[in-house]
């Protein structure tokens, strides 16, 4: 009976390390090209080969805690992106719980009872697809900006539902790593999640630095600027100034993703001078596809191209219309996978498949990080 437990504890501890060892071939892999995909009626065009990962989203979360697939995604479109396996068998998708407006998921944190239906109901899902593992996209804990439920409890109710399913995707996989990962944003909206505490449960975090000037805030600026622009204010956000939260927050740099958007923000009746950056409007607020940037506002005469040599990012200016766009185009990707390889982070997560056009922004990406990997290997 000895020998069978020293036996017993020697597998155990093989097995552990097993598992160790494939998280941490996970990590290795950095830098990593992570894309959104959501529903769509049209034909899913995918270049497999050019990510690593596939968010699709979203499923979302009932007030018992269940997470399921709303009427409006078809189940259809999640198994044409798993069948893109054929083209890169290294290819993880994963599930995404969430997004802007969906709630419940502060009920589903706060208690015993809700957090088992959560994880059973998520992992069921991901079995049911096939899937490599579950991204957590609850925007935010403890606020309620996007007309959801939220509580105080929030932050320490999240930590407990990641280590508890980190526990049970563990038990699931074996020897196979399940991956669990979650969309964030820095600041106030960080202010919910337990830093660093949290980073130990979780594969990655895809970090939203986008947004970060749009219809709810006061001026015109970049959506997604890298560094800051001299004619910004000190509370203007950056990529850079939302990485080095998280890195200070003790997140390590390798489970740390930039987050591009492939839309820009536009701005209407804006105040014209500088050329609409950081100027009050009156209207808009709204997106735009890069798609649409390049077929109708990068060769019309009627829009100025300008670029921002401190935020590293362009922006266009029609100024009879009175109309500024912020967005990321293929020359500001590639200084952002430059700062991602320079800086140890995981890589880039983006937003969202559809919106690209013929791959233009994708393949800024692909080629600077993975043939990043090639030069590390």
């Amino acid at each position: 009976m000895a020998v069978f437990h020293r036996h017993s504890g020697l597998r155990t501890l093989l097995a552990a390390a097993l598992l160790s060892l494939t998280a941490a071939t996970a990590h290795a892999q950095s830098p990593r090209v992570i894309g959104y995909v959501m529903d769509s009626p049209a034909p899913l065009q995918l270049s497999a080969e050019k990510l690593d990962v596939v968010n699709f989203a979203f499923a979302r979360v009932k007030l018992d805690g269940s997470v399921y697939l709303p009427d409006e995604v078809d189940p259809a479109r999640l198994h044409a992106v798993v069948a893109k396996r054929a083209d890169n068998p290294s290819l993880q998708i994963v599930l995404s719980i969430g997004g802007w407006g969906a709630g419940n998921f502060s009920e589903a944190a706060a208690s015993e009872t809700a957090r088992t239906r959560f994880i059973d109901s998520s992992v069921a899902l991901m079995h049911q697809f096939k899937l490599d593992g579950l991204d957590i996209d609850w925007e935010y804990p403890t606020l309620g900006d996007a007309d959801i439920s939220h509580s105080p409890d929030d932050r320490h109710n999240f930590t407990v539902l990641l280590e508890q399913l980190r526990a049970r995707l563990n038990a699931e996989g074996g020897q196979r790593h399940y991956l669990l990962t979650i969309a964030a944003a820095e600041g106030r909206a960080a202010e919910g999640l337990e830093l660093p505490r949290i980073a130990q449960s979780l594969d990655w975090i895809n970090l939203m630095t986008y947004d970060f000037y749009g219809s709810l805030t006061k001026t015109t600026g970049h959506h997604s600027g890298l560094s800051r622009s001299p004619l910004a204010t000190p509370a203007g956000r950056t990529t850079v100034d939302a990485v080095k939260y998280f890195l200070d927050a003790g997140v390590p740099a390798n489970k740390i993703n930039v987050g591009v958007p492939f839309y820009g923000r536009t701005f209407g009746d804006v105040a014209p001078v500088n050329n609409g950056r950081f100027q009050k409007f009156t209207r808009e607020g709204g997106f735009i596809s890069w798609r649409d940037i390049v077929h109708t506002r990068l060769n019309n005469p009627a829009w100025e191209q300008h670029w921002d040599e401190q935020a590293q990012v362009p922006w266009l200016w029609n100024p009879k219309e009175r109309r500024m766009v912020s967005y990321d185009d293929p020359r500001s990707l590639a200084i952002k996978v430059e700062y991602v390889k320079q800086h140890g982070l995981g890589g880039i997560m983006y937003w969202e498949q559809r919106q690209d056009d013929n791959e233009q922004l994708l393949d800024v990406l692909h080629k600077g990080l993975h043939d990043a990997r090639a030069n590390v290997k």
